[in-house]
């Protein structure tokens, strides 16, 4: 990634999001190990789908266009009200990596974005483990 251009334009523009975004869903709807993140989803994913292309085009350093429809993201804020424990944040998470992996051609970019994606999953938790810690 040069200085001039952003993680977004590196992944292709809307195209690369798209395809990002579109393939994660796909994974999410099919593979077993995420079937505790699908089951927080609503049935109909393309909101979600939308929503998220929304934030991750902005969040990569395109268009800003989550914020202009939806306000700031505060992410943690509008997932309280689903319960997202570890299994949940696991099959995320391998459904995000995954898609970015068959996805994304640039492998210079995993470095900086990977670590930032997992902290972000992370971040979600609202449901204490069998510990009791969240």
């Amino acid at each position: 990634m040069t200085e001039d251009q952003s993680a977004y334009q590196e992944i292709g523009g809307d195209a690369g999001v798209r395809a990002l975004v579109n393939r994660f869903y796909e994974l999410m709807d099919t593979l077993p190990e995420a079937s505790a993140c699908r089951a927080i989803h609503p049935p109909d994913l393309s909101s979600s789908n939308q929503r998220l292309f929304e934030y991750l085009t902005g969040w990569l350093g395109g268009p800003q266009l989550f914020i202009q429809r939806h306000g700031p993201p505060m992410l943690r804020r509008r997932h309280l009200h689903v319960p997202i424990g570890q299994e949940e944040i696991d099959g995320w998470l391998v459904c995000f990596m995954r898609a970015w992996s068959e996805t994304v051609k640039d492998r210079t970019l995993d470095e900086w974005i990977l670590p930032q994606i997992d902290a972000l999953a992370r971040q979600m938790r609202n449901q204490a483990d069998k510990s009791g810690s969240v």
